[in-house]
């Protein structure tokens, strides 16, 4: 089976922002931000799963022109939880260097596909 670096760092990242929801919810009792960023944060790989499985071309770019979309509202509520001090600057850069790379390779296949 081939190695798809995408859909590995997506999932690894989703597993990161699953633990980032519990340390939110039982440790700092926040419930709000929380649960936005368990949505889009764990979406991201489920729409490039979704993408693997598509029908056809178009429907595979759709599916990961979403993931993108995903990654960078995941961003925002990263910002957002370091900017109230839910997260720390240390927590916040790891998880942001993550979201940043995996916005960066759909970018990339995304302007690939695109071209052709």
């Amino acid at each position: 089976m081939k190695e798809n670096v995408v859909q590995d760092k997506s999932f690894l990242f989703a597993v990161r922002i699953i633990n980032l929801y519990k340390y939110l919810t039982t440790k700092k009792k926040e419930f709000v931000l929380s649960k936005q960023i368990l949505r889009c944060g764990t979406s991201i790989g489920a729409n490039i799963e979704e993408s693997i499985g598509g029908r056809s071309d178009k429907e595979f770019l759709f599916k990961l022109e979403i993931s993108y979309k995903e990654a960078r509202e995941t961003i925002y509520w990263l910002k957002l939880l370091k900017a109230t001090d839910y997260i720390s600057v240390s927590e916040f850069e790891s998880l942001f260097s993550e979201a940043d790379e995996i916005c960066r390779i759909l970018a990339k296949i995304i302007i690939t596909l695109k071209g052709k």
